[in-house]
């Protein structure tokens, strides 16, 4: 604090006019205000600052529009990205994995539920990777929060023993479904997994659905019941088909798909009860899907595996599949703050065409009917119709 000592020198505190030599008044000099410059200084005002170095209005509204802009484009930019990437995931997958199940290669094929176990493994491994990255990339950050929400938390992680196991068997009838089925009926059937995760949020998480997401789902089961339409050429077909059955390509998805929508309301509802990341709870599913995933391999496939090996008929392709599937649930996970409901509609309906266009020209295990059309533009209008939202028009308040 600046103070000012009274009677130092002239002019000093309490002096309002100039003294001159002889004690009078200076003629022409002004008199000084009674804050002087050796008045106390506390609580005054700071300066203010010069206009000259102020922006103008017009210009500071100019950088705001350009930078709001440039937000909008950058949303726009991550949409498109986001979906070009959910449709090459689905799309990939379900054509690779098929391609996988029915290429004939000299030696043993892979084992399904091997795929499953190593998955899962790499799923943590990625989770791991993520963590630690949120973690500002600290080794002893990281096993601190493992050691806290995991170790430290036994209930807690106990909690994902169920839609864990649920998974897994999920993961396994996939492949039994795209052994059994071809590209593009199995991803128009699978989409009856809008239908029991509705009706499992509806019974579990008491969600309340609307008009539109009702009338969706009455579309969606007649959309699929036309997909599974038999016809004539897929009767003589059949009777060629020695890779597998189509009705048990189709319990498979059928049973996957009540699989997937009890599993995913289990585990929101986990997610909303918790305050943990969801990469912590994707390790917590991989332990003990690995778990479950060894399990199935030691009942169903030991034998198999003491003779010729765990990682018997591995490839190129069966990594890629392996890594798609390991991968596939944290890149939506990833993206999906981006993506509203009609982006992921959208997304969906691409990948149907691509892999019933692909399945038709490239894998040639599939020639579309006119019902089957009918049935995918119904299941296509269905997932648009589920994610549709309408937006309440307000009636003006009269004054």
């Amino acid at each position: 604090m600046k103070t000012a000592l009274c009677a130092s020198e002239p002019g000093a505190c309490g002096a309002r006019w100039p003294v001159g030599r002889a004690g009078r008044r200076s003629f022409g000099e002004r008199p000084l205000s009674s804050r002087s410059e050796c008045s106390p200084v506390v609580g005054a005002d700071p300066p203010d600052e010069d206009p000259a170095l102020k922006k103008p209005q017009g210009l500071q509204e100019m950088e705001g529009l350009s930078l709001a802009n440039e937000d909008k484009t950058m949303s726009a930019n991550l949409k498109y990205l986001s979906l070009g990437i959910l449709v090459f995931q689905t799309t990939s997958l379900v054509l690779t994995m098929r391609y996988s199940r029915t290429l004939k290669e000299e030696g043993p094929r892979y084992l399904s539920s091997t795929a499953v176990v190593v998955a899962e493994l790499l799923k943590i491994m990625a989770c791991i990777l993520l963590v630690y990255k949120d973690s500002k990339c600290s080794l002893r950050t990281l096993n601190r929060i493992l050691h806290d929400e995991i170790l430290n938390k036994p209930m807690e992680t106990l909690k994902l023993a169920i839609p864990s196991g649920i998974y897994t068997l999920q993961n396994n009838l996939l492949y039994v479904a795209l052994s059994n089925l071809d590209a593009a009926t199995y991803q128009v059937t699978y989409q009856l997994k809008i239908l029991t995760t509705a009706l499992f949020s509806v019974s579990m998480l008491g969600k309340k659905l609307g008009v539109y997401q009702w009338l969706s789902l009455i579309i969606l089961m007649t959309g699929v019941a036309f997909v599974q339409w038999p016809s004539d050429s897929q009767e003589l077909d059949s009777k060629e088909l020695s890779a597998g059955s189509q009705f048990v390509g189709l319990m498979a998805v059928l049973t996957a798909c009540f699989s997937s929508g009890f599993a995913g309301v289990y585990f929101e509802k986990i997610l909303k009860e918790t305050k943990q990341s969801v990469w912590i709870r994707n390790i917590q599913l991989g332990f003990f899907g690995s778990i479950f995933g060894l399990m199935g391999v030691y009942i169903y496939d030991g034998e198999l595996v003491s003779k010729n090996g765990f990682f018997q008929g591995y490839n190129r392709l069966t990594w890629i599949v392996v890594i798609l599937q390991a991968l596939g649930g944290l890149v939506i996970a990833a993206v999906i703050k981006y993506a509203d409901n009609i982006l992921k509609g959208f997304a969906t309906s691409l990948s149907i065409i691509l892999s019933t266009l692909i399945s038709y020209f490239w894998l040639q295990d599939f020639v579309p009917t006119s019902v089957f059309f009918l049935g995918a533009i119904l299941v296509i209008t269905a997932t648009f119709l589920y994610g549709y939202d309408p937006k309440p028009t307000g009636n003006p308040t009269k004054a």
